[in-house]
């Protein structure tokens, strides 16, 4: 891609590298083919990689012999199905804390679609990968198909009424019993949850994420009272100030923050044209950090220093942790005096697992004037409630003999704990465990019996993500296996007299019930019990007015020495979720193994990030003199993993990264790729931390022959100018962009982020696009919003 306009998309462009330009003027390549002996794995990924991703791929896949399938027609077809017209649902995506109001397009009563939902207040219509990828997951045949014992790995088949036999009697005959889950946003669930601690008094609900923001939690216990999420107003905040929080992409609730941010980004027009400013402070680059103004960059373990030191600044104060970088601690000064001119109409957080550091975001916030403007309680978040001090407190219990039961629903220890090898010593010694699970993942592999629930898009089901916003699950299709729903199985444990076992879908009718005597009353829009089920069903989102609450802060100390202390180590490394695969809770869908990242462009695996090096004219190298694809070798408090690095720029010296999610070894597509860092995380005050201090990563030992990057997806086929040398302005400057916060120096290209992006030679712009869905539950249009990279 690199013509007479001086673009590039990657060093090799750059330097004109032979092999490049032979590999660029071919659309269909088979590269080290002699090295396999003829031998490919009959899987998708070498399938792709064979074909090319290119329209020659698409030729010879269309020339392949496909099995001949005959349709058979209905024999008494559904009145709501027209054969080739679609349908469309409401319903909702929700998986632990994630959530998208959403439609479902079905055909001929099969899902095929998902989109956001315009009629939500809180997605307003946005979506994101991970729920539209749920369509593929419905289809897994790798899903548990029936209920049984777990044997090896595998499920021996039972009915339904015999697991239930069996699981009631262990229940019956007394113990402690509990209850591992991922954080739930249902009403109803969490109804059918109290029916179940009600009947066994000795049970008690242990909540854990994938991904914690226990120290958030705690720390909004401590400052006002509430341990929940406030609702952070993106959309109404002048100066935005980021502390390593990827709100954009993966914290909290993005798909509702990256609404609201953009609409403080477009200029309408030149005239009096304004948009917010944001800060973000980090040592890799994340998706949010791509499109802030500035990038101040400090080491993972100078966060808690870079707060208080905002702290300072803002009250005049000294002491506390101290960065190691003037110009990063200048930077901060001026973020200060930009806040300061913006009391009332700003915005702080951090994506930190530090209590005192949240505690210092807060105080913060509150000398902002923020507190009740930017950051509200009125609607609070209730998406993260998990506390992993909770599972080390099991962990203690379990290894004692003191539990009997546990029933696990959604979350999965065996395999995202710091200590999961401890989890699972002392989880073999519980007598029955019982898993809710839809895939054989690493603790249902473990478990006695499996009671596997629906796909989402075969449930009925409701949420609440934020105080007043409900929403409804739907199902879109019959069940396709001999499944049930976790709440149905909890309520028959339970000899609930509130499930109808006689009708044919007893926990709509539970749901029903539930919304007709709970949240009927509590709002005005519907005079009838009927038009209120109907229509909320119809829309699939319900907003119930909620009381204006004014917090108010409460008295808290301030201990600068709780905070996180610079290491003063070489290299630092910091651990980070992935848009796609998330914490790995995604990891076996496909779709979202194949989804490239958005900043290393990646695919299928987790990848050691390290920075650039640049003479400031043409030669980029990566730190060590590494490549892409070279394998080297990490070593962290004496464990070692061999990890594929990729150069990327905005990379902190002295300091690598990588992605959770990796190293999967059991339940599907996932197993096998990438690498397992969760025991490499450093634990604190019964915290998990997400970076770590003195690492160790070699030189090179080797090549990931299987290296999947798509940078350079647009240089098949194009035509390339043949000249060699690169251009000689290499400017880094954009008349656009924002202040840089470090100087300009040969190990750290500075980059300046803004709606428009100059580097080196590349210019990136960003431009907003919408297309119409057009739904027949009723007909409406629903702008679906869309960003679209474009090279100038």
């Amino acid at each position: 891609m690199h013509h007479d306009n001086g673009i590039w998309v990657s060093t090799e462009d750059l330097t004109r590298d032979e092999s490049f330009l032979q590999s660029a003027d071919k659309e269909f390549s088979i590269e080290n083919i002699d090295q396999t002996d003829g031998q490919w794995e009959t899987n998708r990924r070498d399938f792709l990689k064979l074909l090319g991703f290119g329209l020659g791929a698409a030729t010879i896949a269309a020339s392949c012999e496909i099995p001949v399938k005959k349709a058979i027609p209905y024999v008494t077809k559904p009145d709501e199905i027209v054969p080739g017209v679609a349908n469309y649902f409401a319903s909702s995506f929700v998986q632990g804390g994630d959530y998208c109001a959403v439609l479902v397009k079905t055909r001929e009563g099969r899902p095929i679609k998902i989109e956001g939902n315009s009629l939500s207040s809180v997605t307003q219509g946005g979506t994101s990968a991970r729920a539209q990828a749920a369509v593929l997951s419905l289809y897994d045949n790798r899903r548990i198909q029936h209920a049984g014992a777990v044997k090896e790995g595998n499920v021996t088949k039972q009915e339904w009424s015999a697991l239930d036999r069996e699981v009631k009697a262990k229940l019956a005959a007394g113990g402690t019993v509990r209850l591992i889950t991922n954080t739930i946003i249902s009403p109803t669930a969490k109804k059918a949850l109290a029916e179940f601690t009600t009947k066994y008094p000795n049970s008690r609900v242990v909540t854990c994420d994938p991904v914690s923001h226990a120290a958030l939690l705690a720390a909004n216990q401590q400052c006002f009272g509430v341990r929940v999420v406030p609702d952070y107003k993106f959309g109404d905040a002048e100066v935005i100030v980021s502390f390593g929080a990827d709100f954009l992409g993966t914290w909290i609730s993005p798909v509702e923050y990256a609404r609201a941010y953009a609409s403080r980004r477009k200029v309408a027009s030149a005239k009096g044209a304004s948009m917010s400013r944001h800060y973000q402070v980090e040592s890799h680059m994340s998706l949010t950090g791509s499109n802030a103004d500035n990038r101040i960059l400090v080491k993972p373990s100078e966060q808690g220093a870079a707060i208080v030191a905002l702290y300072n600044e803002l009250t005049g104060n000294s002491g506390g942790p101290k960065l190691s970088d003037a110009k990063a601690a200048s930077a901060i000064k001026k973020m200060a005096r930009n806040l300061a001119d913006h009391k009332g109409k700003s915005l702080v957080v951090s994506g930190s697992n530090n209590i005192m550091e949240q505690v210092y975001v807060n105080k913060i916030n509150d000398l902002l004037g923020n507190i009740n403007a930017t950051v509200d309680f009125s609607a609070a978040s209730i998406q993260r409630q998990g506390d992993e001090r909770d599972m080390m407190r099991l962990i203690e219990e379990m290894n004692a003999g003191q539990v009997a039961t546990v029933i696990v629903w959604g979350a999965n220890p065996a395999y995202e704990l710091p200590n999961a090898a401890k989890f699972k010593e002392a989880f073999a010694k519980v007598g029955a465990r019982i898993s809710f699970s839809g895939i054989m993942d690493e603790t249902t592999a473990l478990c006695t019996h499996s009671a596997p629930a629906h796909h989402m898009l075969e449930s009925w089901g409701d949420a609440e993500p934020k105080a007043g916003h409900l929403s409804l699950i739907q199902p879109t299709i019959a069940p396709l296996f001999n499944t049930r729903q976790a709440e149905h199985s909890l309520l028959e444990w339970a000899d609930s007299a509130n499930l109808n076992r006689q009708d044919e879908q007893a926990y709509y009718q539970y749901l029903k019930a539930h919304w007709t005597s709970e949240v009927f009353g509590r709002q005005t829009k519907y005079g009838t019990t009927d038009a209120f089920w109907d229509m909320s069903l119809h829309d699939g989102v319900l907003d119930i007015p909620a009381a204006g609450v004014v917090a108010t802060m409460n008295e808290v100390s301030l201990n600068p020495d709780a905070v996180s202390k610079p290491s003063g180590t070489e290299l630092e490394i910091s651990f980070y979720e992935t848009v796609n695969i998330g914490g790995g809770q995604y990891a076996h869908n496909p779709w979202l193994q194949e989804m490239p990242d958005p900043v290393t462009r990646t695919v299928w695996g987790n990848y050691l990030s390290i920075p650039v090096e640049w003479d400031g004219v043409n030669e980029i190298n990566g730190w060590k003199g590494l490549n892409d694809g070279d394998n080297v070798e990490v070593e962290i408090n004496g464990q070692k993993l061999t990890c594929t690095v990729v150069r990327t720029f905005g990379q902190m010296p002295g300091t690598v990264a990588i992605a959770l999610g990796g190293g999967r070894e059991s339940g599907g597509c996932g197993v096998g790729f990438g690498v397992n860092v969760n025991p490499w995380l450093p634990v604190e005050g019964g915290l998990i931390q997400y970076f770590a201090k003195d690492v160790k990563v070699s030189d090179k030992v080797g090549v990931d022959k299987h290296f999947p990057c798509v940078q350079h997806h647009h240089t098949m086929g194009c035509r390339i100018s043949a000249r060699k040398k690169a251009p000689k302005s290499t400017s880094m400057k954009s008349p656009s962009a924002g202040k840089v916060s470090r100087a300009p120096s040969p190990t750290a290209p500075s980059f300046s982020m803004r709606t428009s992006t100059t580097w080196p030679g590349l210019t990136k712009r960003w431009r907003n696009s919408t297309r119409n869905l057009h739904t027949s539950m009723p007909r409406r249009s629903t702008p679906i919003p869309a960003r679209i990279l474009e090279r100038a």
